[in-house]
């Protein structure tokens, strides 16, 4: 699809240079298109308004993959109430610091975490627990119980997508 999206104006523009060809150079094409001549010019111009204003927003729109809120692993697939509670509690909590494109985050002392490869829940449970490495680059207990959980859930099925 993004390749019908890429080449649509260059096919366009190839529909111009041929009207100005056939026409008789660009004085004629010209003359034809001012004073609506000839049934080629009658013909090309509403041809290419509908592909300007219908065919290439529709390429567009039917090319957009389906979203629930995030990508990567979850861009398709119906996320649960319990990974949007997740999200939410990263992005109050974590992505001050932490990157991670599925929620928008653009932290800036964290490592990014869509660079980081999966991570599994548990390894993110320590990093909450221990504060990240243990290094005191992040405070220890952000979160706790149920809500550590939710974010390991989230982070763990977003991360190094």
């Amino acid at each position: 699809m993004e390749a019908v999206i890429f080449l649509a104006p260059f096919v366009l523009i190839g529909i111009g240079v041929l009207f100005v060809a056939f026409s008789g150079g660009p004085g004629r094409a010209r003359e034809a298109y001012l004073t609506r001549g000839g049934g080629f010019a009658r013909v090309l111009f509403p041809l290419i308004f509908v592909g300007c204003g219908i065919a290439v927003p529709a390429a567009v729109i039917a090319g957009r993959e389906e979203a629930v809120g995030s990508r990567g692993s979850l861009a398709s697939t119906e996320s649960s109430a319990e990974i949007e509670r997740g999200k939410e509690l990263f992005r109050v909590t974590c992505s001050s610091c932490h990157s991670l494109a599925a929620a928008n985050a653009r932290g800036v002392t964290g490592p990014s975490l869509d660079t980081l490869g999966a991570l599994p829940p548990d390894r993110v449970l320590a990093a909450i627990a221990n504060g990240g490495t243990g290094q005191d680059r992040m405070p220890a207990g952000l979160l706790e119980g149920a809500n550590a959980e939710a974010v390991a859930d989230y982070v763990s099925q977003v991360a190094g997508q």
